[in-house]
C-alpha cells in the first residue's frame, strides 16, 4: 500500500504540479544538507524518504526547506492547495486535480453519486446539547453527516476540521486509530495508516465530505463527530478566498454569487430569509381563499405600468413581442373570467436604470380581489408586511441602516395633498385646473425654498399637464424621503392613475394607495377602474401624452446633448391593449389590487442596502 501511494504520488505531482526534486539538483536550494529527510504529506501523502526533497510548481521553487524539515514542506504546499496563497490558481487548481486521480487511483471516486446523511449539524447541536464536556454519547449513537470543509488542522495523530451544511457548522475529530477504509477494524495497521494519509493527503479547504461515526464533545466544549470513515463527496478544484481576507470584493460577490454564498453566512441567510418571505405571504393568501395563477411573460402588447420594456422577437411567429412590466391586465382578465380571488408572485422586467432601489429584472406580488375595493387592500397589506416580518424572525419594532422603524403600531395614512401641504405649506388642490400655471409656478418657487429644484424636477413641473402632476411632482421632491416610518399615501391624483377608479367623494383624486417606508414604494393599491369607456379614454390619453413628451425630448435632444440620454429612455412605443379594453366589455366585477415590491421588502426586514444584496443573481454591466 506505502508503495502505491509514493507512486501515484509522484505521478500525481508530475502530472500536475510541476516536479520534485532531489538536493543538489536546482540552485535555489543547493545548500540544503544531503542528510534531510523531508516527508511532503500535504500534497503527496506518501511520498517519503527521498533526501533533501522539495516541492517544484510551475518550475519554480515553493518549500522554503529551512534545515530540510518535514515542516518546510508541507507548508510550501500548503500555500499552494490550503487557504492563503502566493501561487496562482492555475497552479492551485493543477494540484488538486492531481489530488483527485489520486482518490481515483485508490478505488474511490472523488466525485460520488449520493451520500445516506442523517443529520444536519443544527440538530445534532439541539440533540445533544446537553453532553457534557469530555465525554462521548451512548455506542449505538451513529450519524451520517456532509458539507464543505472550512478549515482543517493536523496535529500528529489527530486532525480537526470544520463542516458547513445547509443548517450550520459542527467539528469533524479525526483520530488515525480510528479511521479506516470499507470494513476495517480499527487499529494502527496499514489500512487505518493510509486512510489517514489519504485524508492528511487528500482533503482542502473547499471539498465535499461525509463522514460517519459517533458524537463526542471535545474537552474544550466543542461537539464533533468522531469519525471512523471519511468519504470524499466533491473534489473542489479551485481554492476558496482566503480565510483572513475573505471574498470583499463587491463586484465579484455578485458576479460569483455561489462564492459569496459558500464564505459569507449572511449572504446565504438572507436568500433564505426571502424564501420564508415569499412562502409566508403564498400560505397567507392562500388561507385567505386566493389562488396562485401564472400568466405570460412574453406579451404582445405591454401593459399595467408605464415603463420601458424589453423586446424580443419570436422567430417563427414572425413577430416582435415584449417581456412583461406588469402583471395586472392579465390577472384583470381572470376575474372577468370569473376567478374571484387571484395572486400572482412573479418576474417583472422593465429595460430601465440600475441603482441600489432598481434591478431591471425584480420579483412582485400583484393580488386582486372581486367585490373589494382599496380599502380592503390596504387592510391586507399591512396584514401581509406583518406576517413577512414574522417569517423574516424580525421584532416589529426593527432597525433598518441603524433606523428605528415600527411595523407594529397601526401605519400611518394621510393623503398626498396633506403630506405636501405639511412640508410646503401649500394646498396644491386649491388651484383649478384653469390656474395650471399659476400652479406651476408656486410649484418651482417651493422647490427652489426647498433647495431640491433640481433640473430634472423643474422639468417635471414645466411639463406638467394637470395640477395633479404638479403635486406629484413636488411630492416625490419634498416628501417621499421623509417617509420613514410605514405610511399609507392615500387619494392620488386622478390623472396620475389611469387604472383607478375616481374617488367616491372627489372627483379630482383616486381610491388609491402607495404604502411608503424609509422612503420607499413598497406597495401602490387601487379601487380598480371598471368602466371599458373610461379605460380606453384614459389609455387613449395616455399615449397621446407619451408621445408629446416623446417629440419634446427628441427636439430637445437635437440642441442639448444631455437630454439624449432621456430621449433614447423614452423612445419605445406605448400601445393600445385592445384585448383586454374588450374584456371589460365583457364586465369586470368591482374589485380592489395591490402590488407589493417583494425584493424591497426582504431590503427592509433583512437591514439591506441595496437590492443586489437580496438577488441571487443581479443584473451587472
Amino acid at each position: 500500500m506505502a508503495s502505491m501511494l509514493a507512486r501515484s504520488a509522484r505521478a500525481g505531482v508530475r502530472r500536475a504540479a510541476g516536479s520534485v526534486r532531489p538536493a543538489g539538483t536546482c540552485g535555489c536550494y543547493g545548500g540544503v544538507s544531503a542528510s534531510s529527510t523531508i516527508s511532503c504529506h500535504a500534497l503527496s501523502g506518501g511520498y517519503a524518504g527521498r533526501k533533501g526533497a522539495a516541492v517544484h510548481i510551475g518550475g519554480r521553487c515553493r518549500a522554503a526547506v529551512a534545515g530540510g524539515t518535514r515542516e518546510a514542506v508541507s507548508d510550501a504546499v500548503e500555500g499552494v492547495s490550503g487557504g492563503a496563497s502566493s501561487s496562482s490558481e492555475e497552479e492551485q487548481r493543477a494540484v488538486r486535480i492531481g489530488k483527485a486521480e489520486r482518490y481515483r487511483e485508490e478505488g474511490q471516486n472523488p466525485y460520488a453519486y449520493s451520500f445516506p446523511r442523517t443529520h444536519l449539524s443544527e440538530d445534532l447541536h439541539e440533540q445533544y446539547r446537553h453532553l457534557e464536556n469530555g465525554t462521548e454519547a451512548e455506542p449505538e449513537a451513529r450519524v451520517f453527516v456532509a458539507g464543505r470543509i472550512m478549515a482543517r488542522r493536523v496535529v500528529g495523530k489527530l486532525a480537526f476540521m470544520k463542516l458547513q451544511d445547509s443548517s450550520g457548522h459542527i467539528q469533524l475529530y479525526i483520530d488515525k486509530k480510528k479511521l479506516r477504509h470499507g470494513g476495517d477494524d480499527g487499529g494502527v495497521d496499514e489500512a487505518t495508516t493510509s486512510a489517514f494519509a489519504l485524508m492528511k493527503a487528500g482533503v482542502d479547504i473547499g471539498d465535499i465530505v461525509g463522514a460517519e461515526g459517533g458524537i463526542r464533545r471535545t474537552n474544550k466544549g466543542e461537539l464533533s463527530v468522531d469519525v471512523n470513515r471519511l468519504t470524499m463527496l466533491t473534489k473542489a478544484v479551485l481554492p476558496l478566498p482566503d480565510k483572513f481576507h475573505g471574498l470583499t470584493d463587491i463586484e465579484k460577490r455578485y458576479r460569483q454569487r455561489y462564492l459569496d454564498m459558500i464564505v459569507n453566512e449572511s449572504t446565504q441567510q438572507r436568500l433564505r430569509t426571502r424564501a420564508k418571505i415569499i412562502s409566508a405571504i403564498r400560505n397567507e393568501l392562500d388561507s385567505d381563499g386566493y389562488l396562485e395563477m401564472e400568466t405570460p411573460v412574453l406579451q404582445n402588447v405591454s401593459g399595467g405600468a408605464e415603463a420601458r420594456p424589453f423586446v424580443t422577437y419570436h422567430n417563427s411567429l414572425e413577430k416582435q413581442l415584449t417581456l412583461r412590466i406588469a402583471t395586472e391586465l392579465h390577472l384583470k382578465r381572470l376575474l372577468v373570467g370569473g376567478f374571484d380571488r387571484v395572486y400572482e408572485i412573479g418576474r417583472i422586467f422593465r429595460n430601465e436604470g440600475i441603482s441600489t432601489r432598481h434591478n431591471p429584472e425584480f420579483t412582485s406580488l400583484e393580488v386582486y380581489s372581486a367585490f373589494a375595493d382599496y380599502g380592503d387592500m390596504l387592510e391586507l397589506t399591512e396584514r401581509l408586511v406583518r406576517v413577512a416580518a414574522a417569517a423574516a424572525s424580525c421584532p416589529m419594532q426593527l432597525q433598518y441602516q441603524g433606523v428605528d422603524i415600527d411595523l407594529g403600531a397601526p401605519f400611518k395614512r394621510a393623503t398626498m395633498a396633506e403630506l405636501v401641504e405639511e412640508s410646503t405649506g401649500i394646498d396644491f388642490w386649491r388651484f383649478s385646473e384653469d390656474q395650471l400655471e399659476e400652479a406651476k409656478r408656486c410649484a418651482s418657487d417651493c422647490l427652489r425654498e426647498k433647495r431640491v429644484a433640481t433640473p430634472t424636477a423643474l422639468a417635471g413641473v414645466a411639463a406638467a399637464s394637470s395640477v395633479g402632476h404638479v403635486l406629484n411632482t413636488v411630492f416625490e421632491e419634498c416628501v417621499e424621503s421623509s417617509l420613514v416610518q410605514p405610511t399609507f399615501v392615500l387619494e392620488h391624483p386622478l390623472s396620475i392613475s389611469p387604472l383607478s377608479k375616481p374617488h367616491r367623494r372627489n372627483p379630482r383624486v383616486a381610491e388609491r394607495f402607495e404604502l411608503f417606508i424609509v422612503g420607499r414604494e413598497t406597495a401602490n393599491a387601487f379601487s380598480e377602474l371598471t368602466d371599458p369607456v373610461d379605460q380606453r379614454s384614459r389609455f387613449e390619453a395616455q399615449i397621446v401624452a407619451h408621445e408629446k413628451r416623446r417629440t419634446e425630448l427628441k427636439e430637445a435632444a437635437t440642441r442639448d446633448e444631455a437630454a439624449v440620454e432621456e430621449a433614447t429612455d423614452n423612445l419605445y412605443d406605448v400601445n393600445l391593449d385592445e384585448d383586454f379594453l374588450r374584456a371589460l366589455e365583457y364586465g369586470l366585477p368591482p374589485a380592489g389590487g395591490m402590488g407589493l415590491g417583494i425584493d424591497r421588502l426582504v431590503m427592509l426586514l433583512t437591514d439591506s442596502a441595496s437590492i443586489r444584496d437580496v438577488i441571487a443573481f443581479p443584473i451587472l454591466k
